[in-house]
């Protein structure tokens, strides 16, 4: 790591790039995030740590080397012309890096790549910035799960001058969110006040806040699960860009997060008209897309946010109340005649019959 943090004290061009992202402060401050650049030579770090005594089996085992294609034996850095993000474990070591494409990379170059899994390192295990801001952590902050590095420090810059508790992001590192990042999520001291998805605007980043639902509600969240809006194409590290950018991201990510169950239902409404676009033209469409949509409502936490699920399946499709009823009491016949008479991922047969029962009455009584 010290060597690639003196690499990026010389290197303009990855300097200049993150100070236009607003992250110059990681250029000028080494602690807590230690940003460094990997040279665009093909061996450099390879030469370097030869010379120093490590054999190629532990440079290769380490995951800073690897082989050629054409001639195993040679080898070459992992890392070249990339800004390095170090992840660390929960006691603080450097164990692995994201490595970010230099500005000047071009279209067809991967914009991250990270360590492949070592003895020390599996990357489905291990949330990046947590050891960063374990102060944060301890003092029982929102934890936030982004996509990636930049959209990290995004949020950490945002609240570094707000002086009072807010939100900490954290990232899967280079992976779709696992079932091992999610317990890590939920055991964190400030998930009681909820866990907070912040994703990209895009087809990528509603996938990611639909799996982190899932994941997260499997696990029990003890707070709420919430959801963060952005504009399309944008994300955490765009809106620290835009003037007053740290106080626009911090009402994003707290004042205006929304529950993560409304946004996996518009998410998956949206996916049926992306591939029926005239889906709601006549009744069979409609009833087809209640009953797509209907399974979503026995992920609610309680009769409240059931009565509000079915409201939005109810405003989404056009289809009457009774059809949502309906639709939801014949899904639940299905599921307890076709699985496990106790199915995790249901309440008990009379506690969603009364959200069912719930719903119809509400929406009766407008």
């Amino acid at each position: 790591m010290t060597y690639y943090r003196g690499q990026l004290a010389h290197a303009d061009g990855p300097r200049a790039y993150l100070t236009e992202r607003g992250l110059g402060v990681v250029v000028q401050r080494e602690w807590p995030w230690r940003i460094g650049y990997a040279l665009p030579g093909w061996s450099s770090l390879t030469h370097r740590l030869r010379a120093a005594g490590f054999t190629d089996e532990e440079l290769i085992g380490a995951g800073l080397s690897a082989g050629t294609r054409g001639d195993p034996g040679r080898l070459i850095d992992v890392f070249r012309d990339r800004i390095v993000f170090p992840v660390r474990d929960p006691a603080g070591h450097a164990v692995a890096f994201l490595g970010r494409a230099g500005p000047g990379a071009g279209d067809d170059v991967p914009k991250y790549i990270n360590s492949a899994e070592t003895a020390i390192y599996e990357k489905g295990r291990l949330l990046f910035g947590v050891a960063e801001q374990q102060d944060r952590l301890d003092a029982r902050w929102t934890p936030v799960l982004v996509e990636g590095p930049a959209d990290v420090l995004a949020v950490w810059l945002s609240y570094s001058r707000s002086g009072r508790p807010g939100a900490v992001a954290l990232a899967p590192c280079g992976t779709t969110l696992t079932d091992d990042q999610a317990a890590i999520l939920r055991e964190l001291p400030g998930a009681a006040n909820g866990v907070v998805a912040a994703f990209d605007a895009d087809p990528a980043g509603r996938d990611a806040v639909d799996r982190a639902w899932h994941l997260l509600r499997r696990q029990r969240s003890p707070g709420p699960l919430l959801a963060a809006e952005f504009s399309a194409g944008a994300d955490p590290a765009d809106l620290l860009l835009r003037p007053n950018g740290s106080a626009q991201l911090r009402t994003a990510l707290q004042r205006r997060a929304r529950p993560m169950l409304d946004a996996v239902v518009e998410h998956r409404f949206a996916r049926l008209i992306e591939r029926h676009p005239r889906l709601l033209e006549d009744i069979d469409g409609r009833c087809a897309a209640v009953r797509a949509l209907v399974p979503l409502l026995y992920g609610a936490t309680g009769p409240d946010e059931a009565v509000r699920i079915g409201r939005r399946i109810v405003a989404l499709t056009g289809a009457g109340v009774d059809t949502v009823a309906i639709a939801a009491l014949t899904h639940l016949e299905d599921v307890l005649n076709n699985s496990d008479p106790a199915p995790r991922l249901l309440r008990s047969q009379e506690s969603l019959r009364s959200d069912a029962s719930s719903i119809a009455r509400d929406q009766a009584g407008k």
